[in-house]
């Protein structure tokens, strides 16, 4: 007598439903990547190795002695804002080109900062080439 039944089990694994989920895991990771923002700020670092001029930024520079220049106008840390506005005034993408000297505490490099987020303008931080 032949006791075997009819049903075989089937030894291969289908991986049909694992590729599907792998590939729902991505999409849902790359959209919410997408959706996080840095609080950071944006700062834009000169490379030392080339120099490029740019026609439409200003530099302001802050000396150890607390002194604001506007190129090489100096001006008072209350009217920095105005005379800025007054420069970049009608700009297309107006930048601010940032020079503190070494030593020259945060807080005033900040202000800085400040004024041209407030303003919507870009700043480089300019930096000594090693």
């Amino acid at each position: 007598m032949d006791i075997r039944g009819r049903n075989k089990v089937n030894p291969n694994f289908n991986m049909s439903s694992m590729t599907d989920i792998v590939f729902l895991l991505l999409i849902f990771f790359m959209i919410t990547s997408t959706l996080v923002t840095t609080s950071a700020l944006d700062i834009l670092l000169p490379k030392a190795s080339g120099k490029t001029e740019n026609k439409k930024s200003i530099a302001v520079s802050i000396t150890k002695g607390l002194v604001y220049y506007i190129d090489s106008k100096e001006v008072s840390e209350t009217t920095l804002e105005q005379e800025l506005l007054v420069l970049l005034e009608g700009k297309e993408n107006p930048t601010i080109i940032l020079r503190a000297e070494e030593g020259v505490p945060i807080e005033n490099a900040v202000m800085v900062l400040d004024i041209a987020n407030r303003n919507r303008f870009k700043v480089i931080l300019a930096v000594r080439p090693k």
